[in-house]
Protein backbone atom coordinates (compact mmCIF):
# COMPACT_ATOMS: atom_id res chain seq x y z
CA UNK A 1 0.00 0.00 0.00
CA UNK A 2 1.33 3.39 -1.13
CA UNK A 3 1.30 6.42 1.54
CA UNK A 4 -1.16 8.58 1.19
CA UNK A 5 -0.85 11.66 -1.01
CA UNK A 6 -1.53 14.22 1.11
CA UNK A 7 1.96 12.59 2.89
CA UNK A 8 4.04 14.00 -0.40
CA UNK A 9 5.64 16.99 1.74
CA UNK A 10 9.20 17.59 1.10
CA UNK A 11 11.53 17.07 3.83
CA UNK A 12 13.61 20.04 5.52
CA UNK A 13 16.93 19.47 3.46
CA UNK A 14 18.55 22.01 6.75
CA UNK A 15 18.00 18.69 8.54
CA UNK A 16 19.96 17.04 6.11
CA UNK A 17 22.80 19.55 6.51
CA UNK A 18 23.14 18.57 10.21
CA UNK A 19 23.83 15.01 9.59
CA UNK A 20 26.27 15.59 7.29
CA UNK A 21 27.50 18.02 10.01
CA UNK A 22 27.06 15.62 12.52
CA UNK A 23 28.81 13.25 10.07
CA UNK A 24 32.26 14.97 9.80
CA UNK A 25 32.06 16.16 13.51
CA UNK A 26 31.82 12.08 14.16
CA UNK A 27 35.20 11.72 12.07
CA UNK A 28 37.14 14.38 14.41
CA UNK A 29 36.62 17.44 11.81
CA UNK A 30 35.70 20.73 13.70
CA UNK A 31 32.29 22.30 12.58
CA UNK A 32 30.24 24.91 12.92
CA UNK A 33 27.10 24.81 12.63
CA UNK A 34 24.76 28.15 11.81
CA UNK A 35 21.90 26.22 9.94
CA UNK A 36 19.41 25.50 12.83
CA UNK A 37 17.50 28.23 14.94
CA UNK A 38 18.20 26.94 18.46
CA UNK A 39 19.14 29.99 20.78
CA UNK A 40 22.26 29.73 22.92
CA UNK A 41 21.83 29.30 26.52
CA UNK A 42 18.91 27.25 27.57
CA UNK A 43 15.52 28.13 29.83
CA UNK A 44 16.33 30.92 32.04
CA UNK A 45 17.10 29.73 35.86
CA UNK A 46 14.03 30.06 37.42
CA UNK A 47 12.62 28.02 34.48
CA UNK A 48 15.09 25.34 35.16
CA UNK A 49 14.53 25.43 39.09
CA UNK A 50 10.52 25.24 38.45
CA UNK A 51 11.15 22.11 36.38
CA UNK A 52 12.75 20.19 39.20
CA UNK A 53 10.12 21.49 41.77
CA UNK A 54 7.49 20.21 39.69
CA UNK A 55 9.02 17.07 39.43
CA UNK A 56 7.80 16.18 42.86
CA UNK A 57 4.07 16.70 41.92
CA UNK A 58 1.18 15.50 40.06
CA UNK A 59 2.45 15.61 36.38
CA UNK A 60 -1.08 13.83 35.49
CA UNK A 61 -3.04 15.35 31.84
CA UNK A 62 -4.05 19.03 32.26
CA UNK A 63 -7.22 20.80 30.97
CA UNK A 64 -6.93 20.89 27.48
CA UNK A 65 -6.53 24.45 27.32
CA UNK A 66 -3.50 23.94 29.87
CA UNK A 67 -3.06 25.00 33.33
CA UNK A 68 -5.24 27.58 33.89
CA UNK A 69 -2.35 29.48 36.06
CA UNK A 70 -0.04 29.33 32.71
CA UNK A 71 -3.03 30.75 30.63
CA UNK A 72 -3.45 33.34 32.92
CA UNK A 73 0.31 34.27 32.89
CA UNK A 74 0.44 34.37 29.14
CA UNK A 75 -2.47 36.71 29.35
CA UNK A 76 -0.54 39.02 31.57
CA UNK A 77 2.80 38.90 29.62
CA UNK A 78 0.40 40.43 26.70
CA UNK A 79 -1.08 43.20 28.95
CA UNK A 80 1.93 44.27 30.05
CA UNK A 81 4.28 43.70 26.86
CA UNK A 82 1.69 45.07 24.21
CA UNK A 83 -0.96 46.47 26.54
CA UNK A 84 -3.21 44.09 24.72
CA UNK A 85 -5.99 42.50 27.18
CA UNK A 86 -6.20 39.12 26.31
CA UNK A 87 -9.09 36.23 28.01
CA UNK A 88 -6.81 33.31 29.28
CA UNK A 89 -10.15 31.74 27.73
CA UNK A 90 -8.92 32.34 24.26
CA UNK A 91 -5.49 30.93 25.62
CA UNK A 92 -4.70 27.19 23.85
CA UNK A 93 -1.26 25.75 25.52
CA UNK A 94 0.00 23.76 22.67
CA UNK A 95 2.82 21.05 22.14
CA UNK A 96 5.31 24.06 20.67
CA UNK A 97 4.47 26.51 18.33
CA UNK A 98 4.44 23.61 15.70
CA UNK A 99 1.50 22.48 17.61
CA UNK A 100 -0.10 25.60 17.76
CA UNK A 101 0.09 25.73 13.80
CA UNK A 102 -1.49 22.73 13.31
CA UNK A 103 -4.26 23.31 15.08
CA UNK A 104 -4.78 27.10 13.59
CA UNK A 105 -4.86 25.89 10.20
CA UNK A 106 -7.12 22.58 10.66
CA UNK A 107 -9.72 25.05 12.44
CA UNK A 108 -9.86 27.87 10.18
CA UNK A 109 -9.34 25.92 6.74
CA UNK A 110 -10.54 23.57 4.28
CA UNK A 111 -9.53 21.92 1.83
CA UNK A 112 -9.44 23.43 -1.34
CA UNK A 113 -9.04 27.29 0.32
CA UNK A 114 -6.25 29.52 -0.79
CA UNK A 115 -4.09 30.23 1.52
CA UNK A 116 -1.01 32.91 0.73
CA UNK A 117 2.42 32.95 2.53
CA UNK A 118 5.48 35.27 2.12
CA UNK A 119 7.96 33.90 -0.07
CA UNK A 120 10.57 33.54 1.21
CA UNK A 121 8.95 31.52 4.33
CA UNK A 122 8.91 28.91 6.95
CA UNK A 123 8.57 25.63 5.06
CA UNK A 124 6.34 24.01 7.49
CA UNK A 125 3.50 26.31 7.14
CA UNK A 126 3.21 25.55 3.31
CA UNK A 127 3.61 21.69 4.16
CA UNK A 128 1.03 21.84 6.56
CA UNK A 129 -1.42 23.66 4.75
CA UNK A 130 -0.71 21.57 1.55
CA UNK A 131 -1.18 18.42 3.16
CA UNK A 132 -4.34 19.88 4.59
CA UNK A 133 -5.11 20.25 1.10
CA UNK A 134 -4.82 23.95 1.21
CA UNK A 135 -4.09 25.56 -1.71
CA UNK A 136 -0.62 27.59 -1.09
CA UNK A 137 -0.44 30.83 -2.92
CA UNK A 138 3.35 32.19 -2.34
CA UNK A 139 3.37 36.10 -2.25
CA UNK A 140 6.87 37.52 -3.08
CA UNK A 141 8.72 38.96 0.16
CA UNK A 142 11.84 40.10 -1.71
CA UNK A 143 13.89 43.02 -1.72
CA UNK A 144 11.41 45.45 -3.69
CA UNK A 145 8.99 44.75 -0.32
CA UNK A 146 11.77 44.91 2.02
CA UNK A 147 11.44 41.28 2.45
CA UNK A 148 8.42 41.08 4.10
CA UNK A 149 4.38 40.59 3.32
CA UNK A 150 2.77 44.29 2.42
CA UNK A 151 -0.46 45.15 2.00
CA UNK A 152 -0.53 46.01 -1.60
CA UNK A 153 0.95 43.06 -2.43
CA UNK A 154 -1.98 41.01 -0.65
CA UNK A 155 -4.39 43.03 -1.60
CA UNK A 156 -3.04 42.10 -5.36
CA UNK A 157 -3.25 38.23 -4.76
CA UNK A 158 -6.60 38.18 -3.08
CA UNK A 159 -7.46 40.60 -6.87
CA UNK A 160 -6.01 37.38 -8.88
CA UNK A 161 -8.15 34.70 -6.72
CA UNK A 162 -9.84 35.14 -3.33
CA UNK A 163 -7.84 34.53 -0.19
CA UNK A 164 -9.29 32.39 2.93
CA UNK A 165 -6.15 33.31 5.16
CA UNK A 166 -2.74 34.61 5.13
CA UNK A 167 0.48 33.51 7.40
CA UNK A 168 2.19 36.03 8.42
CA UNK A 169 5.57 35.67 10.35
CA UNK A 170 7.00 38.79 11.94
CA UNK A 171 9.98 38.45 13.20
CA UNK A 172 10.50 36.32 9.88
CA UNK A 173 12.50 32.81 9.09
CA UNK A 174 14.23 32.97 7.33
CA UNK A 175 14.87 36.94 6.68
CA UNK A 176 14.82 38.05 10.19
CA UNK A 177 12.47 41.29 8.84
CA UNK A 178 9.72 42.81 11.10
CA UNK A 179 6.17 43.49 9.02
CA UNK A 180 5.45 46.81 9.85
CA UNK A 181 2.34 47.24 7.82
CA UNK A 182 0.98 44.42 10.64
CA UNK A 183 -2.29 46.41 11.62
CA UNK A 184 -3.73 48.00 8.49
CA UNK A 185 -3.22 44.17 7.00
CA UNK A 186 -4.79 43.14 10.24
CA UNK A 187 -7.91 45.59 9.14
CA UNK A 188 -7.75 44.56 5.50
CA UNK A 189 -7.92 40.88 6.47
CA UNK A 190 -10.88 41.59 8.87
CA UNK A 191 -13.04 43.49 5.92
CA UNK A 192 -12.48 41.04 3.20
CA UNK A 193 -13.29 38.05 5.56
CA UNK A 194 -9.82 36.87 5.18
CA UNK A 195 -8.41 34.57 8.25
CA UNK A 196 -5.11 35.98 9.47
CA UNK A 197 -2.46 33.41 11.43
CA UNK A 198 -0.34 35.57 12.91
CA UNK A 199 3.47 33.40 13.99
CA UNK A 200 4.99 35.45 16.67
CA UNK A 201 7.20 33.23 18.05
CA UNK A 202 10.41 35.13 17.69
CA UNK A 203 8.88 38.14 19.44
CA UNK A 204 11.33 39.86 22.14
CA UNK A 205 14.54 39.20 20.01
CA UNK A 206 14.41 42.53 18.10
CA UNK A 207 17.34 45.45 17.48
CA UNK A 208 18.02 48.80 17.25
CA UNK A 209 14.65 49.81 19.47
CA UNK A 210 12.45 48.08 16.45
CA UNK A 211 9.05 47.05 18.03
CA UNK A 212 7.06 43.85 17.06
CA UNK A 213 3.14 44.74 16.63
CA UNK A 214 0.77 41.81 17.78
CA UNK A 215 -2.35 40.34 16.75
CA UNK A 216 -3.28 39.12 20.12
CA UNK A 217 -6.04 41.90 20.36
CA UNK A 218 -7.60 41.50 16.69
CA UNK A 219 -10.79 39.59 17.15
CA UNK A 220 -10.46 36.66 14.30
CA UNK A 221 -6.73 36.18 14.19
CA UNK A 222 -5.10 33.38 15.27
CA UNK A 223 -1.87 34.47 17.07
CA UNK A 224 0.97 31.73 17.93
CA UNK A 225 3.61 32.45 20.15
CA UNK A 226 6.20 30.18 21.54
CA UNK A 227 8.38 29.51 24.42
CA UNK A 228 11.36 28.23 22.21
CA UNK A 229 13.29 31.56 21.03
CA UNK A 230 12.96 34.18 23.07
CA UNK A 231 12.95 31.87 26.48
CA UNK A 232 15.58 29.79 24.77
CA UNK A 233 13.20 26.48 25.75
CA UNK A 234 13.08 24.46 22.37
CA UNK A 235 13.19 21.02 23.82
CA UNK A 236 10.88 22.04 26.46
CA UNK A 237 8.04 22.02 23.08
CA UNK A 238 5.84 24.25 24.50
CA UNK A 239 3.85 27.17 22.72
CA UNK A 240 0.60 28.73 22.78
CA UNK A 241 -2.35 29.92 20.58
CA UNK A 242 -4.64 32.84 21.16
CA UNK A 243 -7.54 32.00 19.20
CA UNK A 244 -10.70 34.03 17.74
CA UNK A 245 -13.41 33.74 20.16
CA UNK A 246 -15.93 32.07 16.88
CA UNK A 247 -12.83 29.25 16.64
CA UNK A 248 -12.25 28.91 20.20
CA UNK A 249 -13.78 25.85 20.77
CA UNK A 250 -13.74 23.87 17.45
CA UNK A 251 -9.52 25.03 18.35
CA UNK A 252 -9.32 23.32 21.82
CA UNK A 253 -11.64 20.28 20.53
CA UNK A 254 -8.66 20.07 17.96
CA UNK A 255 -5.68 20.24 20.20
CA UNK A 256 -7.03 17.82 22.59
CA UNK A 257 -7.60 15.36 19.96
CA UNK A 258 -4.65 15.66 18.41
CA UNK A 259 -2.31 15.58 21.73
CA UNK A 260 -4.76 15.50 24.86
CA UNK A 261 -3.38 18.66 26.20
CA UNK A 262 0.82 20.42 25.88
CA UNK A 263 3.74 18.56 28.06
CA UNK A 264 2.64 19.09 31.67
CA UNK A 265 6.14 19.51 33.18
CA UNK A 266 6.78 22.11 30.84
CA UNK A 267 3.74 23.60 31.42
CA UNK A 268 4.62 23.97 35.05
CA UNK A 269 8.29 25.26 34.50
CA UNK A 270 7.30 27.84 31.90
CA UNK A 271 5.31 29.70 35.01
CA UNK A 272 8.55 30.87 36.31
CA UNK A 273 9.61 32.19 32.65
CA UNK A 274 7.44 35.24 33.83
CA UNK A 275 9.53 36.19 36.85
CA UNK A 276 11.16 39.35 36.48
CA UNK A 277 14.38 37.57 36.79
CA UNK A 278 13.98 35.28 33.67
CA UNK A 279 13.01 38.76 31.59
CA UNK A 280 16.26 39.57 32.55
CA UNK A 281 18.24 36.71 31.71
CA UNK A 282 16.77 36.83 28.13
CA UNK A 283 17.01 40.46 27.08
CA UNK A 284 20.74 40.01 28.35
CA UNK A 285 21.11 36.96 25.75
CA UNK A 286 19.32 39.51 23.23
CA UNK A 287 21.91 42.02 23.84
CA UNK A 288 24.43 39.41 23.65
CA UNK A 289 22.70 38.43 19.99
CA UNK A 290 22.68 42.32 19.13
CA UNK A 291 26.29 42.08 19.17
CA UNK A 292 27.17 39.10 17.54
CA UNK A 293 24.86 40.56 14.67
CA UNK A 294 27.18 43.33 14.04
CA UNK A 295 30.07 41.65 13.71
CA UNK A 296 27.95 39.45 11.37
CA UNK A 297 27.09 42.66 9.05
CA UNK A 298 30.66 44.00 9.13
CA UNK A 299 31.80 40.50 8.09
CA UNK A 300 28.91 39.86 5.30
CA UNK A 301 31.03 42.25 2.41
CA UNK A 302 33.66 39.69 2.66
CA UNK A 303 31.60 36.14 2.89
CA UNK A 304 31.03 36.03 -1.19
CA UNK A 305 27.38 37.58 0.13
CA UNK A 306 26.30 39.97 -2.68
CA UNK A 307 23.04 41.44 -0.76
CA UNK A 308 21.68 40.68 2.47
CA UNK A 309 17.86 41.23 3.85
CA UNK A 310 17.56 43.51 7.07
CA UNK A 311 17.92 42.09 10.47
CA UNK A 312 15.04 43.58 12.76
CA UNK A 313 14.59 40.71 14.50
CA UNK A 314 15.30 36.87 15.51
CA UNK A 315 18.70 35.63 14.69
CA UNK A 316 19.18 34.92 10.98
CA UNK A 317 20.89 36.14 7.76
CA UNK A 318 19.41 35.44 4.71
CA UNK A 319 22.09 36.06 2.01
CA UNK A 320 22.41 36.02 -1.67
CA UNK A 321 25.03 33.99 -3.35
CA UNK A 322 24.31 34.92 -6.97
CA UNK A 323 27.38 35.33 -7.89
CA UNK A 324 29.19 32.35 -6.84
CA UNK A 325 28.29 30.20 -9.83
CA UNK A 326 26.96 27.95 -7.93
CA UNK A 327 23.24 27.24 -6.51
CA UNK A 328 22.45 27.07 -2.69
CA UNK A 329 22.27 23.32 -2.01
CA UNK A 330 25.88 22.64 -3.78
CA UNK A 331 27.44 25.76 -2.05
CA UNK A 332 26.57 24.85 1.28
CA UNK A 333 27.88 21.46 0.48
CA UNK A 334 30.94 22.69 -0.37
CA UNK A 335 31.32 25.07 2.01
CA UNK A 336 30.99 22.70 4.79
CA UNK A 337 33.31 19.69 2.99
CA UNK A 338 35.92 22.34 2.81
CA UNK A 339 35.48 24.27 5.87
CA UNK A 340 33.14 23.03 8.33
CA UNK A 341 31.06 25.59 8.50
CA UNK A 342 27.50 23.98 8.16
CA UNK A 343 24.33 27.28 6.47
CA UNK A 344 21.31 26.12 5.36
CA UNK A 345 20.27 26.35 1.48
CA UNK A 346 18.09 28.79 0.77
CA UNK A 347 15.71 26.25 -1.19
CA UNK A 348 13.94 25.42 1.65
CA UNK A 349 12.57 28.77 1.65
CA UNK A 350 11.79 30.01 -1.45
CA UNK A 351 10.50 27.95 -4.31
CA UNK A 352 11.39 30.22 -7.06
CA UNK A 353 15.03 32.09 -5.91
CA UNK A 354 16.10 29.86 -3.07
CA UNK A 355 19.22 28.32 -5.31
CA UNK A 356 20.62 32.27 -5.48
CA UNK A 357 20.34 32.59 -0.85
CA UNK A 358 20.94 30.90 2.05
CA UNK A 359 20.26 31.26 5.83
CA UNK A 360 22.97 31.68 8.48
CA UNK A 361 21.69 31.67 12.29
CA UNK A 362 23.79 33.30 14.42
CA UNK A 363 22.53 32.16 17.54
CA UNK A 364 24.93 29.99 18.16
CA UNK A 365 26.81 33.78 19.66
CA UNK A 366 29.71 35.46 18.71
CA UNK A 367 32.44 33.12 19.03
CA UNK A 368 31.69 30.78 16.79
CA UNK A 369 30.00 33.38 14.55
CA UNK A 370 33.53 34.87 14.32
CA UNK A 371 35.38 32.04 13.24
CA UNK A 372 32.97 31.12 11.06
CA UNK A 373 32.90 33.94 9.04
CA UNK A 374 36.51 34.01 8.94
CA UNK A 375 36.24 30.26 7.65
CA UNK A 376 34.05 31.81 4.81
CA UNK A 377 35.79 34.88 4.06
CA UNK A 378 39.12 32.58 3.38
CA UNK A 379 37.23 29.85 1.44
CA UNK A 380 35.41 32.45 -0.85
CA UNK A 381 38.61 34.53 -0.94
CA UNK A 382 40.39 31.31 -2.54
CA UNK A 383 37.49 30.58 -4.98
CA UNK A 384 37.80 33.98 -6.81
Amino acid sequence: MAPSRRSAVPSFSVMDVLARADALRAQGRSVLTLCVGEPGGGAPAPVRAAAVAALAGDLGYTQVQGLPALREAVAGHCAARYGVAVDPARILMTTGASGAVLAAVVAAFDAGDRVAVASPGYPAYRNALAALGCEVVDVAAGPDARYALTLEALRETHARGPLAGVVIASPSNPTGTLTTELPAILAWCREQGVRCVSDEIYHGIVYDGAVAATAAGDPAALTIGSFSKYWGMTGWRLGWLVMPPDLARATADIAGNLALCAPVPAQHAALAAFDPASYVECDARVAALAGTREVLLAAAPSLGFTRVAPVDGAFYLWAEIGAAGLDSPTWCERLLADTGVALAPGTDFDLVDGERWVRLSFSPGREVVAAACERIAEWNYHRR
